[in-house]
């Protein structure tokens, strides 16, 4: 059996969509406060708006960096980073360089991570990783869990949600035995059914991005 709050408590309330305007954003930080979800995760020019709307409600305010595809550079990201925690956000979900992993350059890799982990929790604001999974192989997902091992990450996220796959148990499996036990694990891409959650939850995850927020938690209401 899972509770209300077991399954509100895993959700980071998606708002990333290009399209969405600031009375969409604020509307969709309004209803992620009505349902008592974990954050609220936004485009980073977006969270001055979200960290307004949503204060005082216990709702975290979530942004990307490096997003979708984390090829920008290091010092970006980094930038990008402290502007956006100097604007309010508390966590971070950060893509990692995908064609550099696939070089195999993971010192790059490490470095670039590391960077904007370190810069994070200076602040005290927790690092979520992205891997984008559709495009990696089992063998680049360990590599990938290993370097945030060494970074020290807070979290290892499946996938952006925009990329060619979402959520798979198979790659959750995998996280969930290379990374650190300390580290959790967050799903993104697919998860849209009550169902769904509760078989990720399962498999160790205490997260997922999610924009099917109010079919899922009206169920369980």
């Amino acid at each position: 059996m899972v509770t209300y709050n077991d399954i509100a408590a895993m959700i980071d309330h998606s708002l990333l969509k290009p399209t969405l305007t600031d009375r969409e954003i604020r509307e969709g930080c309004e209803l992620a406060a009505k349902y008592r979800v974990a954050s609220v995760c936004v485009r980073p020019s977006d969270v001055i708006l979200a960290k307004d709307t949503l204060k005082d409600t216990g709702v975290l305010v979530t942004t990307v960096i490096g997003f979708p595809h984390g090829t920008t550079t290091t010092a970006a990201k980094v930038a990008e980073a402290i502007e956006a925690i100097d604007n309010g956000a508390v966590e971070l979900d950060m893509v990692l360089n995908i064609g550099k992993l696939k070089s195999k350059n993971y010192d790059y890799v490490k470095k670039d991570i590391k960077a904007v982990t370190d810069t994070a929790h200076s602040r005290k604001v927790l690092i979520k990783v992205i891997f984008e999974n559709c495009y990696l192989s089992e063998d680049e997902i360990i590599e990938a869990c290993k370097i945030c091992n060494e970074a020290g990450v807070d979290f290892v996220k499946t996938s952006t949600g925009y990329g060619t796959g979402g959520a798979e148990d198979k790659d959750i499996k995998l996280m969930r035995k290379y990374a650190d036990r300390g580290i959790q694990i967050k799903a993104a891409g697919g998860v849209r059914t009550l169902e769904r959650a509760i078989e990720i939850k399962e498999l160790g995850c205490t997260r997922f991005g999610c924009t099917a927020t109010v079919g899922i938690l009206e169920r369980l209401k």
